[in-house]
């Protein structure tokens, strides 16, 4: 009889799923959910974007990925980065970073950063994985705009974070 090798377990196997979060959407949650199968913890990320006006603060950001974890507090972490996504991981003694595709369109973007990435520290993996069928066409940027113009992002967001959205679009009108 066949007995497969089981390496002994030394660690924790952590991942960085890096990210805006403004808001944090159900893809995210999606891919959140499914990196857990393939890690012991997950470190979410939340990472400044110059190049983006968040809608919330990142204390606001924190608040609302935390509150979709209650009962996974331990699994998931949540935390924010500047700098290098690379080093961070490296020195959160993370073995990968989870990346999420929606399309091919973001294939080419996210493999030049992973190859980048695996230059820079080639500890670190980058893992990727597709979206969920459902959310595959939904972003923070779609949301957001849907939500300032009245539409209904209920079903897309968790339910605070709807919430949060119509506060936050109320209070320009």
């Amino acid at each position: 009889m066949y007995t497969p090798f089981v390496p002994e377990k030394t660690s924790d196997a952590v991942a960085v799923y890096p990210g805006t979060f403004d808001p944090i959407t159900m893809g995210h949650l999606d891919i959140i959910k499914r990196g857990l199968s393939l890690f012991d913890r997950i470190i979410v990320a939340i990472a400044e974007n110059i190049a983006k006006k968040p809608l919330f603060s990142i204390e606001e950001r924190v608040e609302m990925i935390r509150a979709c974890f209650p009962d996974d507090e331990k699994r998931v972490e949540v935390d924010t980065v500047s700098g290098l996504l690379v080093d961070y991981a490296y020195t959160r003694g993370a073995r990968a970073i989870i990346r999420g595709l929606r399309a091919v369109s973001d294939f080419d973007y996210e493999f030049q950063l992973a190859l980048m990435n695996r230059r820079i520290e080639r500890e670190v993996e980058t893992v990727f994985l597709m979206t969920g069928f459902r959310w595959i066409y939904i972003s923070s940027s779609i949301i957001k705009d849907a939500a300032r113009h009245g539409g209904d992002v209920s079903g897309l967001v968790p339910d605070h974070v709807c919430e949060k959205l119509r506060e936050r679009f109320m209070q320009g009108r």
